[in-house]
């Protein structure tokens, strides 16, 4: 092998960006596995993770290697020792991060050569992804390929990156260990020359600058954009063309918003071709609800089965607006079952929800989800129903997938086929899901993390908000509220600040920028469906956080950490969209609403500033599905929103109502009575509901008729 230190090319900052995150979307090995060989009491070795909250962490706190959290007392003793770092990035779900930690971190030779040679610091991707995004980064650049997880930098004492990879087989780890160790020792220089180089490129892939000539947002644009966006979409089987396939909700939400916009019909076809087959396929837990990370192939059969929350949230609002859009009951299937996976898989007693299930159980993957025909002809005993049943979900007797089955609705007229009545059909397949998932609650579960992450709660807040818009259940709206109340208890700070992670009724970790600008924007919705000024409040307390600890004067773009905390080698920020969208275009949104919802003209601005840094890269790419929620953005300053005021004694009703239809590009206000708002002064009609439609602070005719006011929005 040779020496892994490759010469850095430092390319465009955003053919980077472009690479970077295309070979992170494209990823297949990632997997996950039980935690259940940590539960074990007779432990030979404990290391200082045993400290630690995170289930990823704690999965390690017994290797014989001497792993170490990262903090300022593990830095200082990598100074002080003068020894090479080893930062070693992963999460609980991570299949392949636990196969390298079976092979190498929990063999004794293995681990006496790197405690010898290098401090070894173990990183939970997900409590801190501002370590994770510096050091991955590195990865890229100093190997010029596709990165993923787990991820192994080696660093200088100072933290700076000479190089990283990702898995290794055993010999291949410790030939690594042995070129650095011995390059430590006899050419320094090298080491020096490539820390340089890989820092400089780290820090320039934030760069950025304001644009200070005017914009103008015009309809043509954005039918340019959403051109180049339309030419990626696979019209048979949806999504990116291409396999693996992954969900990506902000992509089609930006698509049923321009269908919502311009009556497109490529557009509407491309989300809902997209989400048809994801909601019949194996990503989707056909009778359990939920969906997983990825599909591995190209029409959605075979998925990677670990199940994120930040997935789900998003998940439960895309559908909900699909089901607004285009009222096909299969989307409003789809919202209650995932909720309904959520609620009873991933809540906390304490009000919010978990982070992940794992794909593995038993040490194999999906082994809790698929099935044998065998097993099926044993749960529903009518063979006529079994044969239907199996043929519904594509269950062969081979298997459908690496000799099992998977679950997945490959389609075809199956009442036609075997001569029975829809109404049949349905009765056949909701007994037959109903004793598989009883039969499935006997086997051992995938394990789950169960930490809370502020940010993925406030995804899943606002799915809540989206499901109780869509469907009316006020039993969303009870469970939105558990879980905005839960993030005020738990995760707001004394000083306004938020925390990061929650877990055994302890927070630790300060918050970074998309912790704030997904908890920003679910409160605004959830004013929006209460109309209690609190949610609206506290929006705004978080927003002058940010603007006050993230904020870039230079770049009129926010940084991911706070100038609260100690600064990593790169004070990043985050600016393409991925399967999160970027905290910078939630944040944009989030200012351009509230700046609407507040009268404040220097929220707009900032905005519509951050809009402007990012339109040539928007545009120049011919990849708007990496920017869909900057696209978003760019949307709605093209057509000014509605500012829906509604005022009156039944001002919660009658705003259900209105919400209940698919409006992407208004915003609600109102309430009993006229509250704070400036939009709502001299509004109030004594005894009557009363709705305005006003648009750039301009009023229509108000109305009290439901009906006319969504006229008056077409």
């Amino acid at each position: 092998m040779t020496t892994p230190i490759l010469t850095l090319s430092l390319q465009h900052r955003n053919r980077l960006l472009h690479g970077i995150i295309a070979a992170t979307i494209s990823l297949v090995m990632i997997g996950c596995k039980s935690n259940e060989h940590s539960m074990s009491t007779d432990h030979k070795h404990t290391n200082a993770l045993i400290h630690e909250s995170s289930p990823y962490l704690l999965q390690h706190a017994h290797n014989p290697v001497d792993w170490h959290p990262w903090n300022d007392e593990t830095l200082a003793k990598a100074k002080a020792e003068d020894k090479m770092m080893i930062i070693s990035i992963g999460y609980a779900a991570c299949h392949w991060c636990h196969v390298m930690e079976h092979e190498s971190f929990e063999d004794s030779t293995v681990a006496a050569q790197m405690n010898e040679d290098f401090i070894c610091i173990k990183i939970d991707r997900e409590e801190r992804p501002d370590i994770d995004d510096v050091y991955m980064t590195a990865c890229q650049l100093s190997s010029g390929r596709g990165c993923g997880w787990p991820l192994n930098a080696f660093a200088l004492p100072d933290g700076r990156p000479v190089w990283a990879g990702t898995y290794f087989p055993k010999d291949q780890w410790m030939n690594v260990l042995s070129q650095f160790a011995t390059l430590k020792e006899t050419n320094p220089d090298r080491l020096e020359e490539s820390a340089t180089k890989i820092t400089a490129g780290i820090q320039s892939t934030s760069a950025v600058s304001i644009k200070t000539a005017q914009q103008e947002y015009t309809a043509d644009q954005l039918s340019e954009i959403a051109t180049d966006f339309l030419s990626n979409i696979d019209y048979t089987d949806g999504g990116r063309m291409g396999a693996p396939k992954f969900p990506m909700p902000n992509n089609y939400e930006f698509l049923l918003q321009y269908h919502q916009l311009t009556n497109n019909g490529r557009a509407l076809k491309a989300a809902t071709i997209t989400l048809d087959k994801m909601a019949r396929g194996g990503i989707y837990d056909q009778i359990g609800g939920g969906f997983a990370r990825y599909s591995v192939d190209s029409f959605w059969l075979a998925p990677h089965f670990e199940k994120m929350l930040y997935d789900n949230g998003q998940l439960i609002s895309l559908y909900s607006h699909a089901y607004q859009a285009t009222k096909n009951p299969l989307y409003k299937d789809v919202v209650v079952a995932t909720i309904g996976f959520a609620e009873r898989e991933l809540s906390d007693p304490a009000g919010g929800y978990y982070s992940s299930l794992d794909a593995d159980s038993e040490g194999e993957e999906g082994k809790y989800y698929v099935w044998q025909a065998t097993e099926i002809d044993a749960l529903l005993t009518d063979t006529h129903e079994a044969k239907i049943y199996k043929d519904y979900y594509y269950i062969k007797p081979e298997g459908n997938w690496e000799h099992t089955n998977i679950l997945y609705r490959k389609g075809g007229d199956i009442t036609a086929k075997h001569g029975i009545t829809t109404d049949q059909l349905k009765s056949i397949i909701t007994k037959g899901d109903r004793l598989l998932f009883e039969a499935r609650q006997h086997r051992i579960r995938p394990g789950t993390d169960d930490k809370v992450l502020t940010s993925w709660n406030g995804l899943m807040l606002k799915g809540l908000v989206d499901a109780y818009r869509a469907l009316g259940d006020k039993a969303y709206l009870t469970s939105a509220l558990n879980t905005a109340n839960f993030l005020t208890k738990h995760m707001l700070q004394s000083d306004g600040s938020l925390y990061r992670n929650y877990k055994n009724g302890k927070s630790t970790i300060n918050a970074f920028l998309d912790d704030y600008a997904t908890v920003i924007d679910a409160f605004i919705g959830v004013y929006e469906v209460t109309f209690d000024e609190k949610w609206l409040t506290l929006a705004l307390q978080l927003t002058t956080h940010v603007k006050e600890h993230f904020y870039d004067e230079q770049s009129g773009m926010f940084f991911y950490t706070s100038d609260l905390d100690a600064a990593l080698i790169a004070r990043k920020m985050e600016l393409s969209d991925n399967v999160i969208p970027a905290s910078n275009s939630m944040m944009a949104r989030n200012l351009h609403r509230l700046g609407i919802l507040m009268y404040d003209s220097e929220m707009i601005t900032t905005a519509e500033q951050m809009m402007r840094n990012m339109i040539d890269d928007i545009t120049s790419s011919k990849q708007p599905n990496f920017y869909s929620n900057w696209c978003q953005l760019y949307s709605t300053l093209t057509t000014p929103p509605y500012e829906v005021a509604v005022l009156g004694p039944d001002a919660q009703q009658v705003a259900s109502k209105l919400q209940s239809h698919y409006m992407p590009h208004a915003i609600y206000l109102g309430g009993t009575s006229e509250g704070t708002l400036a939009l709502l002064q001299d509004k109030l009609q004594v005894g009557e509901t009363v709705i305005y439609v006003c648009q750039n602070k301009v009023c229509k005719l108000p109305t009290s008729d439901v009906e006319q006011a969504l006229q008056l929005m077409n």
